[in-house]
């Protein structure tokens, strides 16, 4: 029994000696895979987006949320831009940076949006507006934009959006002192006239109450074409139109849509007075906190989020308009701009007199 018992006790101790010579000790075990998977973290820290843009390891920036205000749903094409931004935005900064997103005009109207950003409320860091929106704040450039019969078509405004143009534009509102900056140009088609009543011709449209926002260019296109222009804001603009405070109102297709207009205004003229263009704006002081790996992958996402729109706006658009008819949306085709045009020629004058060298470039770009 004895020697049975020495047998064993040598055994053991063998075979803790080889353990510990071939280095397998649970501690030098745990060590060992703490470290593979450190090695796979950061290697998927540096993997490459399918665009070739390298992600960028977060492990040391800050956490950061930023409030994103949108007036429309998600549903339309200017909210699933925002959501293609908020999500590669994320990705891409490793998850450093949440896009805090609100649509639906929860937090107000695009104004009332813009007076948050640029009085420096601090409790909206971006939003997606409308390209024109800052022109009654002093951004003229993006003014050219707005002005009816621009863009001969979506190719002629995506044209503008990759040109070297388009980054000048966008950093307007920073250089003139506002405090905020464009990321990224967009669309969601051209802009139509829908109403409570049929409206055949440019002769109809005479006398109606239309809604616009507070932008100059669209009043004034409006007033040009013989119609009343009421200031409504976005959310209040379904109620105004049920009620008559407004006849009618202009939006692209798919807004018409995606906010329910058909039901009170189930009338639809395609004038395509102007391409919605859009922009993603940040204020100067959310931009400065982030670093610049941060501001890099804002960057890169803002460049894939743009893509993403181009492509969406093109596809959704025929699709929505087929969706209106079949429901029975009384759809009427403008077969002759010329009178529209003509309509609205000292509108486009006074408002590209100051920029007319730089207007005259957009032009060229058809």
């Amino acid at each position: 029994m004895k020697k049975r018992g020495l047998s064993a006790l040598m055994l053991a101790a063998i075979a803790a000696l080889s353990l510990t010579a071939c280095g397998g000790t649970a501690k030098n075990n745990t060590a060992t895979e703490t470290t593979t998977a450190a090695a796979t973290t950061t290697a998927a820290a540096g993997e490459t987006t399918k665009g070739g843009e390298s992600k960028e390891a977060s492990s040391t920036d800050p956490q950061v949320t930023l409030v994103y205000a949108e007036v429309n749903p998600l549903d339309t094409i200017v909210g699933k831009t925002d959501q293609a931004f908020k999500e590669k935005v994320e990705e891409l900064s490793g998850g450093s940076i949440k896009i805090d997103l609100q649509a639906s005009g929860v937090l107000g109207a695009e104004n009332d949006v813009l007076d948050n950003m640029l009085g420096g409320g601090g409790t909206i860091d971006m939003s997606r507006i409308s390209a024109f929106a800052l022109t009654s704040y002093g951004a003229n450039k993006s003014k050219l934009l707005s002005i009816p019969y621009t863009f001969a078509g979506r190719d002629h405004y995506w044209k503008f959006v990759k040109s070297d143009l388009a980054p000048e534009f966008l950093m307007e509102p920073h250089d003139i002192g506002l405090g905020v900056r464009g990321l990224f140009y967009g669309e969601e088609g051209f802009r139509h006239f829908f109403s409570k009543k049929p409206i055949n011709s440019i002769d109809d449209i005479k006398g109606l109450k239309i809604r616009v926002s507070s932008d100059p260019v669209m009043t004034g296109m409006v007033s040009a074409l013989g119609a009343n222009a009421t200031v409504v804001s976005m959310n209040e603009l379904y109620s105004a139109l049920q009620t008559g405070v407004v006849d009618a109102a202009e939006q692209p297709i798919a807004n018409y849509k995606g906010n329910a207009f058909q039901e009170v205004a189930p009338n639809l003229i395609l004038d395509g007075h102007t391409l919605g263009a859009i922009q993603v704006i940040i204020t100067d002081a959310s931009w400065d906190k982030l670093t610049e790996n941060q501001q890099k992958a804002m960057t890169e996402a803002a460049k894939y989020a743009s893509e993403f729109n181009q492509k969406l706006s093109q596809d959704n658009e025929k699709e929505v308009l087929d969706g209106l008819k079949a429901a029975g949306v009384n759809v009427v085709e403008v077969k002759d701009i010329t009178p529209w045009q003509e309509a609205c020629k000292d509108v486009i004058a006074e408002n590209t007199k100051e920029n007319a060298d730089l207007y005259q470039k957009i032009l060229d770009m058809k």
